[in-house]
């Protein structure tokens, strides 16, 4: 199809399936659903290059073709193969792709905190039968219980009563600890829940993580020593995110590493709000981790641990 500007994109926000990137149309006009491994693809219906796929138009006709996958390495999970660029669920709790013998997966059930609230003071969670993911009921509890639990969010200042609609006056913010990175090296996500926001909701909140690069050469440890805990930063260098990058340039923390079984581990962070510039010419921001200490342990994440998460250590002591 031509191309005609100014251009002209759907106001409703785009929904896009749980892995999907949103890439722009080949007038450069709107974000569309990047077309995954073996679909129909075609300039308008781009296929998603995050994941190194391309439009073959060879095998089709009338300007269409199927997205096929560059020449990559294999990925073994449990002794199933699967091909470069191949999406598979191996629970249906976890959606995942092979990229280039490297295995990423993203949870496909919500692992979000429920705390108290007047509307729900007995939250828990419960595992319905034929249903995969675990969800939110709550229950009834005496009034005197009840009132004790909403307190434990809600508080009342007896000097000035507050508007009713005023949920921000009346609410005690409430925020966990970041969750340990998603990754050991390379770009990772931590998450948290807070309720510090207009609605006094319980909701989500995510940032980038790096604990070192996937690169990170072993410094030497000091008579003595085993493990070298935060290394020295060395050059700055840019971020990249999903084939971005940051506009500006930073001089990071990393962890470092051990001789004796123990592994380092962010243990003071803070958060800073980065920049990224996309190759199409857009921006945006996210939150990213940056690193003030490490520590060093035994309690380590088990090996290709986006199956087998057993790594629950918490970092503490956030500075936004």
């Amino acid at each position: 199809q031509a191309c005609t500007y100014p251009c002209q994109c759907p106001s409703q926000p785009l929904q896009c399936p749980a892995g999907t990137s949103q890439v722009l149309d080949a007038c450069g006009c709107c974000k569309v659903c990047a077309r995954q491994l073996g679909e129909l693809c075609s300039l308008q219906k781009p296929c998603d290059h995050h994941k190194g796929l391309y439009c073959d138009f060879s095998k089709t006709h009338r300007g269409s073709g199927i997205c096929l996958a560059h020449e990559g390495a294999t990925c073994d999970l449990l002794g199933k193969i699967y091909h470069n660029g191949e999406s598979f669920q191996p629970t249906c709790k976890l959606q995942c792709i092979c990229m280039d013998g490297a295995i990423g997966c993203i949870p496909l059930c919500s692992d979000d905190l429920r705390l108290p609230s007047p509307e729900c003071p007995n939250p828990r969670r419960v595992k319905f039968r034929n249903k995969c993911c675990e969800e939110w009921i709550c229950e009834e509890g005496g009034e005197e219980n009840r009132f004790e639990t909403a307190m434990a969010v809600f508080r009342e200042d007896p000097a000035r009563k507050p508007e009713l609609n005023n949920l921000q006056e009346n609410c005690l913010v409430q925020t966990t600890e970041w969750s340990a990175c998603s990754k050991s090296c390379g770009m990772g996500i931590s998450a948290r829940v807070t309720n510090d926001n207009p609605q006094c909701r319980l909701e989500k909140e995510t940032r980038l993580c790096m604990v070192r690069p996937c690169d990170f050469p072993m410094e030497k440890t000091k008579k003595g020593k085993k493990c070298v805990r935060t290394p020295k930063p060395r050059q700055s260098l840019h971020f990249e995110f999903s084939g971005c990058t940051s506009t500006h340039s930073y001089r990071p923390k990393f962890c470092g590493s051990c001789t004796d079984g123990r592994c380092c581990t962010p243990y003071v962070t803070s958060t800073v709000e980065v920049e990224f510039r996309c190759p199409e010419g857009d921006f945006f921001q996210r939150k990213m981790m940056f690193i003030k200490m490490c520590s060093c342990h035994y309690d380590c994440p088990r090996d290709n641990d986006i199956f087998l998460a057993t790594y629950h250590r918490r970092m503490i002591g956030d500075h936004v």
